[in-house]
């Protein structure tokens, strides 16, 4: 006579010390000692390891998610510290794969870390996913957000999706069966430099860590099968306000990946398809006419009559300036009546973005003798005046 399966064989898969460490998950009749087997054997690749990478690896390792794929090629910076948790001052420097694994190791040394140090591209996304179970997207720009929604749904993998921005976050899962993806939201990229990056923009510190955990536990429900998984819905959250809201997204039939006549069928050029030219780079790299942060200051020095233009915000204004005319990109169109066309005017933002795109508009408004402050303000701090604060 047939007996019934005895649970000693899925207790033995877990080792006395990991009984121990998942202890509070194991009582817990969701998870218990099959979810938690669940868990080990897991596969999670997280894509990007910064803002929302921090408090992704830090929950799912301390989970147990048996294997973590990292991808990363950056390095820690002073301002990543704000509100990049996995990382702490004595990492400023070093690669961030480096740094997480240590932190992560050292948090849970019972699971096995994958280091990608690499750019994710169209040319090495596939094999990259392809042996990961789940992808969680913590990336920060439009380009690599496609690329991941595009991969996961020729591969068939979920896609645990948040982005974040000042005080707002978003939260969906893509790519579940019969679920919508990426392009059903966005079936088209912004036009460029019309969402500006966190770097321009900013982030609140703590905005990313309630994102990212939101996100971790969505990728433990699906690992689980347990509960109702954010799939068909776009979960907003303003930090300001201290308010969640739920939006209803539907798979567009018509989505050329996802709908019922899928055209996309490979991975594109996804910075041509946004319409990228270059990270933070101006936006006619090379078009518009330049100044270099030292000849800047030879010219103030010698006594030259240069009118200095500061396209920033205010707030940004406070942290540091020239001593220029702050007049904001935004409001530019409506105060060029401020601006002199017979002077020498030296425009300048944060890092020479911004002041390209107002050097362009004013030459079309009909100004010669303009310039931009080639890296803006950083570049006079690293290669002027070290006193001037970098933010």
């Amino acid at each position: 006579m047939a007996t019934k399966p005895s649970a000693t064989p899925a207790a033995a898969a877990l080792t006395k010390e990991e009984i121990l460490r998942y202890s509070r998950h194991l009582i817990m009749p969701e998870v218990g000692m099959e979810g938690q087997l669940k868990l080990k054997q897991a596969k999670v690749l997280l894509v990007g390891t910064g803002g929302l990478g921090a408090p992704l690896g830090l929950y799912l390792a301390a989970a147990g998610v048996g294997r973590l794929g990292l991808v990363d090629f950056d390095i820690v910076d002073f301002t990543n510290l704000q509100r990049q948790i996995l990382f702490s001052s004595s990492d400023v420097g070093r690669p961030k794969l480096a740094a997480a694994a240590d932190r992560l190791k050292g948090l849970n040394p019972e699971i096995r870390i994958d280091l990608h140090e690499t750019r994710l591209t169209s040319a090495n996304a596939l094999d990259l996913l392809r042996e990961y179970d789940i992808v969680v997207d913590g990336t920060d720009n439009f380009p690599t957000r496609y690329l991941v929604n595009d991969a996961c749904l020729l591969l068939g993998k979920p896609n645990v999706y948040g982005s974040i921005f000042r005080f707002d976050g978003q939260i969906t899962v893509f790519g579940y069966p019969g679920g919508p993806c990426y392009r059903c939201l966005y079936p088209e990229p912004p036009p460029p430099g019309l969402v500006p990056s966190c770097a321009e923009g900013g982030v609140l510190g703590v905005l990313p860590g309630i994102v990212g955990a939101i996100q971790a536990a969505e990728t433990i429900k699906l690992i689980l099968g347990a509960g109702d998984p954010l799939v068909g819905r776009l979960l907003l959250f303003d930090a300001l306000q201290m308010r969640f809201r739920e939006l209803k997204l539907r798979r567009n039939p018509e989505c050329p990946l996802c709908g019922d006549h899928r055209t996309i069928t490979a991975l594109i050029d996804y910075a041509q398809f946004c319409g990228v030219r270059g990270e933070e780079a101006p936006s006619s790299a090379g078009a518009v006419p330049e100044i270099t942060p030292r000849d800047l200051k030879t010219r103030l020095d010698r006594g030259d009559s240069l009118f200095i233009l500061d396209v920033r915000e205010p707030h940004e204004y406070q942290i540091c300036n020239l001593g220029g005319h702050l007049i904001p990109l935004g409001e530019l169109s409506r105060r060029v009546s401020e601006l002199d066309s017979s002077r020498e005017i030296v425009a300048h933002c944060r890092s020479g973005k911004r002041s390209a795109e107002a050097v362009e508009f004013l030459r079309g408004a009909g100004f010669r003798k303009i310039w931009n402050l080639k890296g803006g303000i950083l570049a006079w701090s690293d290669e002027v005046d070290p006193s001037v604060p970098k933010y």
